[in-house]
């Protein structure tokens, strides 16, 4: 849908530290909260639920990968014993409750997957009643509550670790900028939020139709809006795979001065890597996983499997590691809500995350920064929750 301009207009010997996931302080999960009673002497039976099946082929990609990545935590795992039962659901919601309905009928004890929003939402119905939790890999909070929780970096998230951190560099006078059309009006509405609650001002909110004609025609008044707004940040809440090398590039051919009013993403900016030869990102700021524990699993996996892992494969590994943390604890409700939540949260391949009791999660992001096609961190993802405001 979207091109950058031409010139006229253009633009294993791997020491595998903290692989495991380990609760992140050591107090001893416990409380009323909804989840089965397990034996923590026998192995606890773990459902995951794949889109293997489906007619996308790229869905039996991700199917497998995410079945590697959480076989991968199963063998780090010490003194704990998960038995992993897998149900394809190839992606539709349908013959994910059905899945979901099976497993738990078989002696699962908690639900790991499946992706996709909708097969999130009607897995964890059809075992609402059945005292069971469910951690689904999709990022939609919409889903989220209730026994079903997100296992994905949110919108949310990720918006409230790029404010914040706007705001302790000066820039608080933030303006959005975003596509019209559903996932990117949530993410606006995320970064809006996040603006509040940081104490940041919201220098204004531009919308554009999602068509390259439609972002051409808009640039010269979302240029106007930057500048006379004295916008000390931009927001995009466009990824490299839409609007964004367009947004980069017009931009500042319609007057808007980088090093006055930063560039920030929503989403990825080093995916895929030639999008870090882009000239309009360089010097924007993003947020990413710490790279170092994510790094680790990536060589830990290919070493394995031969291959690289699907993006999210290392959400399986979290899921499957935190369940095996918590079931080492020894305690019979260590698989409850209250369990699940407790607010120390774990550390992951991913870094740092903990569940809500809304469903929702926090997960520790670093910063970092687009310099001369080279990704730089210019701020540490956290290693605990203590003392941040994530």
């Amino acid at each position: 849908m979207f091109a950058v301009l031409s010139s006229a207009r253009k633009s294993l010997g791997i020491a595998f530290v903290l692989l495991s996931v380990v609760l992140l302080a050591a107090c001893q999960p416990g409380g009323l909260g909804g989840g089965p009673s397990i034996n923590t002497n026998r192995p606890v039976a773990v459902a995951l639920l794949v889109p293997q099946g489906s007619v996308n082929p790229g869905d039996s990609v991700l199917a497998q990968s995410l079945e590697n990545a959480a076989r991968l935590a199963i063998s780090d795992l010490e003194g704990v014993q998960i038995d992993l039962r897998v149900y394809p659901t190839a992606g539709l919601s349908g013959q994910a409750a059905e899945a979901a309905r099976r497993a738990v009928n078989d002696g699962a004890k908690i639900i790991l997957g499946p992706v996709f929003a909708d097969a999130a939402n009607a897995t964890g119905v059809a075992v609402a009643n059945r005292n069971v939790n469910v951690l689904s890999f999709s990022n939609n909070t919409e889903i989220a509550g209730g026994n079903v929780f997100v296992l994905g970096n949110t919108f949310e998230n990720t918006a409230n670790r790029l404010v914040s951190y706007s705001v302790s560099q000066g820039r608080s006078n933030i303006m959005v900028v975003h596509g019209q059309d559903i996932s990117e009006e949530i993410g606006r509405d995320a970064i809006i939020s996040a603006i509040g609650r940081s104490g940041g001002t919201l220098a204004g909110v531009a919308g554009f139709e999602l068509s390259q004609q439609g972002l051409i025609d808009a640039i010269p008044g979302i240029a106007g809006q930057v500048q006379s707004s004295g916008a000390q940040s931009v927001f995009f809440t466009s990824g490299t795979d839409g609007a964004l090398p367009l947004l980069t590039q017009l931009l500042p051919e319609n007057g808007v001065e980088t090093d006055v009013s930063q560039f920030i993403g929503l989403r990825r900016w080093d995916i895929p890597a030639t999008a870090l030869a882009l000239p309009g990102v360089q010097n924007g700021w993003f947020a990413l996983p710490d790279p170092a524990l994510n790094d680790r699993f990536r060589d830990r996996y290919a070493a394995a499997y031969g291959t690289p892992p699907h993006p999210i494969a290392g959400l399986a590994y979290d899921g499957i590691a935190a369940i095996g943390a918590l079931i080492k604890s020894g305690q019979s409700d260590a698989l409850t809500t209250a369990a699940l939540t407790q607010g120390s949260g774990f550390v992951g391949v991913n870094g740092v995350f903990r569940l809500l009791p809304d469903g929702t999660n926090q997960r520790g992001l670093a910063i970092a920064q687009i310099r001369e096609n080279q990704v730089i961190v210019i701020d540490p993802a956290p290693r605990s929750f203590t003392g941040i405001g994530l």
